[in-house]
């Protein structure tokens, strides 16, 4: 269950159903009953995640003079969605959006497996590309060449190299946001950064705002360190966030923090415009939130007429809301765990006196691998290959999965790694099943939600192209005829989730 509360009011509840009748999901057999439409139209919305888990639901007089027909409809639809699981109501205090029991919150993010352990299975569980080569292995050798200096010292710099510090506060100087280096603070990946922040700020029980969906790894950090996640929907397709829905759970809910990716949003691919970007800071610093803004997938646009908006600190100017984590993770590979945190001057000494109890610092080699890039101009160099590789690996799946599976419906993002994916109606876990046995590795929709919703999706990273990228669709549609037909090894009718 979600672990707060909000509401949903009836002219919000009835624009919401009213939306979901422009899209396409095929026609239906017959025209269902009034009530039997609105049960569904509700059930898709929490499935999707656009209507909350644990969101109160109007009242029926209210719903149905929004919707203009009978409170009996109403009536009926609420009570088919009770005894499907998808709603709870207690007399004289309300009803609440629910899931079935049946529909257990996976329990993790979905982990790489070894190269060694996938044999002849297509792995697309995992937004990461190999690295660009030959720029690793020059960055490794030219971080041996600085390493001496180094090796003298005792090692441990928590705040990070100061060579390092320097070149990344020059890199957001030069981006139009003045920045000092006693601003920055290197981590060990974003992950780190991202944990050292909510234990920071986060404690147990704190309230955190998240997109909804968004990065499963991140929803499983917070929940490990004991924070009560607030979702809060995405605008449809790319569109970037619901301005209306983050004012009202910041104003309602006052979290402590609030997690956001504004660059190519993992995993719906949404850019966040300029406007978008403001409003978000002018909210957050109304309601005192702080803004955690991962900045992991900036440098991934695809298309070199995309012009870029500005970094979302650049609209917190006395540094007091926003706090920025980066990475060479995804503009880089994977394997170089070096992340990093700007924000203001007392937050990072906070940060890094923290740090004593947790890792320490980061490995030195690595700082000198990224050091060596960014100094030399083969960050770059190796980011120009990185787009490259990425935009012929969007263009092979997007074209291969229209072509196999022609009733999933998604966006093609202007950058980033990933696809999300409607399903057609099929269920994204049973899809995930059946893919094990096919070929292939997806990550279903549930896996980026907070409370069980999305049921209708899978994220699609476009990190595999050509020859490859063909046969990982192929392998998808053989997956989705065995959710379709029931013959995907669980024992059950086949799932749908269309409305």
């Amino acid at each position: 269950m979600a672990q707060w509360t909000s509401a949903v009011g009836a002219a919000q509840l009835a624009r919401l159903l009213t939306s979901q009748q422009d899209r396409p999901a095929g026609p239906p057999p017959r025209r269902p009953p009034a009530y039997r439409a609105l049960a569904d139209g509700v059930r898709l919305l929490v499935l999707e995640g656009r209507v909350p888990v644990a969101a109160r639901l109007p009242a029926e007089r209210e719903l149905a003079l929004a919707l203009s027909v009978s409170r009996t409809t109403v009536a009926a639809a609420y009570e088919a969605l009770r005894t499907e699981g998808f709603l709870e109501s207690r007399r004289g205090a309300g009803s609440w959006t629910s899931v079935p029991a049946g529909n257990p919150l996976p329990a993790r993010g979905l982990e790489p497996l070894p190269p060694e352990a996938l044999g002849s299975m297509i792995d697309l569980g995992t937004a990461a590309l190999p690295a660009p080569e030959p720029w690793l292995t020059r960055a490794v050798q030219g971080a041996l060449e600085e390493l001496p200096p180094y090796a003298h010292t005792h090692g441990d710099y928590p705040a990070g190299l100061p060579v390092l510090r320097s070149m990344l506060a020059e890199r957001y100087t030069a981006r139009g946001i003045p920045t000092m280096p006693e601003q920055i603070m290197v981590t060990t990946g974003a992950m780190g950064a991202i944990d050292a922040i909510c234990h920071l700020f986060g404690g147990r029980g704190e309230r955190i705002a998240v997109e909804s969906p968004s990065y499963a790894n991140i929803l499983q950090l917070m929940r490990e360190a004991g924070a009560r996640l607030v979702p809060v929907a995405m605008a449809d397709g790319l569109a970037g966030w619901d301005l209306d829905r983050w004012r009202q759970v910041l104003r309602e809910a006052a979290p402590r923090l609030a997690y956001v990716v504004a660059d190519f949003h993992n995993p719906t691919g949404a850019l966040a415009d300029e406007d978008q970007r403001r409003r978000l800071v002018d909210a957050a610093r109304s309601a005192g939130t702080v803004l955690v803004v991962d900045e992991t997938m900036s440098e991934l646009y695809l298309d070199d007429d995309l012009r870029m908006p500005r970094p979302v600190c650049g609209f917190d100017p006395g540094g007091s809301t926003v706090v920025t984590v980066g990475s060479a993770s995804k503009a880089f590979w994977a394997g170089l765990r070096i992340g990093w945190v700007r924000a203001a001057p007392d937050v990072i000494r906070s940060l890094v006196a923290a740090r004593a109890y947790a890792d320490m610092g980061t490995p030195v080699l690595e700082q000198l691998a990224v050091n060596w890039l960014l100094n030399t101009g083969g960050w770059e160099q190796s980011g120009e290959l990185r787009r490259a590789q990425a935009r012929d690996c969007r263009d092979a799946l997007v074209a291969a999965v229209r072509r196999e599976l022609p009733d999933w419906e998604f966006e093609v993002p202007d950058g980033g790694l990933t696809l999300w994916v409607r399903t057609g109606g099929l269920s994204g876990s049973r899809l995930a099943e059946a893919g094990e046995r096919t070929g292939v590795r997806v990550p279903s929709g549930p896996r980026f939600g907070v409370d069980g919703a999305f049921e209708g999706y899978v994220r699609l990273p476009f990190t595999v192209g050509g020859a490859v990228a063909d046969e990982a669709a192929v392998r998808l549609a053989a997956a989705a005829e065995l959710v379709r037909t029931g013959a995907s090894g669980t024992g059950e009718s086949p799932r749908t989730f269309v409305a």
